[in-house]
């Protein structure tokens, strides 16, 4: 706050040299003009601007995948489960809309003062206040975003272990081979070891027995059957692990991802009353921070309550000329209440009452407020 009171001071003091481009002005004019082709910005005028709200959404989507055991096919059969995960899926949904509101220079707004004395004012007050900006970076800098992504339940192997006790089946044979002997031929007999993998059916096969196997010894030892009752629960826990792994092997797997996408809106007047695509939504690609992307609509609808209307009525000018002639005015900005409202398919996901500088009027301080010697 020292740092930017001392800039904002210093601006005003270079105020004091004036600006040589209004001709025909005393010694003692100050001059409040908007920023345009018209005026420019010189040595010895204080440039100030006009606060415009901006939207921050966080869009929070999840993820989720769902993918298929490599025993899928034997569900049923083999351990009597139905309805389980048969083809690997994604899909997205939306989770929530959180929203916040951002204040940034209008672009539009900028101002400038020139006098060719000393000048008092209450700027610093106004920019206290929201009614003005200054040029000032550090409102930017104090911002800190981070979007975060949250990581997949999974992120290694999805089935390490397939349930089997081998996987290579080592089988020995008799064979003969011909050897001659003086006038004949006899057959000596040797052993041949073979190599076979098992075939999909007889690992599900095993894997199935182990998996009624835990059960089995799950409810021995709670019942008490078992001669050895293990001390402490790291014996179930350890088979209730070992049965959700073999149960996924037919049933499948599933996991869900966390993501969050950042959009900033800009209020407009054409959005105030109607319902405005900010983006698109699609189970199948998420969310698409384009109006004209794949998916269903994500509206924003803006309804000003429009107490800020009496003061447009109260301020307005008698004539053009009147307005123009008015130099001597300090610009500022009273905001306007409006109610926001976010929806999706006829679901409403946010609802809120915000501030919106660009809804609200501009109003004028009278120099002898504002300004003196």
């Amino acid at each position: 706050m020292k740092r930017e009171t001392v800039i904002l001071l210093a601006a005003l003091t270079l105020a004091t040299s004036g600006c040589a481009m209004f001709r025909g002005k005393t010694s003692g004019d100050t001059v409040v003009l908007p920023l345009g082709d018209k005026s420019a910005v010189t040595e010895g005028c204080l440039v100030y601007a006009l606060p415009m709200t901006v939207f921050e959404l966080d869009i929070i989507a999840e993820k989720r995948t769902e993918v298929p055991g490599p025993y899928a096919e034997y569900a049923s059969e083999l351990i009597g489960v139905d309805r389980v995960i048969t083809a690997q899926t994604v899909k997205w949904s939306l989770a929530g809309v959180n929203m916040n509101v951002v204040e940034e220079i209008d672009p539009s707004q900028f101002y400038i003062i020139q006098g060719t004395a000393l000048m008092q004012t209450n700027m610093l007050a106004l920019r206290k206040s929201g009614l003005v900006l200054d040029i000032n970076p550090d409102m930017y800098s104090r911002t800190i975003h981070s979007d975060q992504h949250g990581a997949d339940d999974y992120t290694g192997v999805l089935f390490p272990d397939r349930g089997a006790y081998e996987y290579v089946a080592t089988k020995t044979d008799t064979a003969y081979r011909l050897v001659k002997v003086d006038t004949a031929f006899i057959r000596v007999p040797y052993l041949v070891q073979k190599k076979k993998g098992m075939s999909l059916a007889e690992e599900a096969r095993e894997a199935a027995d182990r998996l009624l196997e835990l059960r089995e010894g799950r409810h021995m030892i709670l019942t008490g059957e078992t001669n050895v009752f293990p001390q402490d629960g790291a014996a179930l826990d350890e088979i209730n692990r070992l049965e959700k792994e073999y149960l996924a092997l037919f049933a499948g797997k599933s996991f869900t991802e966390t993501s969050h996408f950042r959009i900033w809106v800009t209020p407009d007047l054409q959005m105030a009353g109607k319902k405005t695509t900010i983006f698109t939504f699609s189970e199948t690609t998420g969310v698409n921070d384009t109006a004209g992307g794949p998916g269903e609509p994500v509206t924003m609808e803006i309804i000003p309550s429009g107490k800020t209307r009496e003061l447009n009525l109260a301020v307005r000018p008698a004539s053009p000329q009147k307005q123009a002639n008015e130099t001597d005015r300090l610009w500022y900005r009273v905001p306007d209440v409006a109610e926001i409202n976010v929806s999706f398919g006829g679901e409403n996901l946010f609802t809120a009452r915000r501030l919106i500088y660009q809804y609200g009027s501009l109003l004028t301080l009278p120099a002898n407020f504002i300004l003196g010697r």
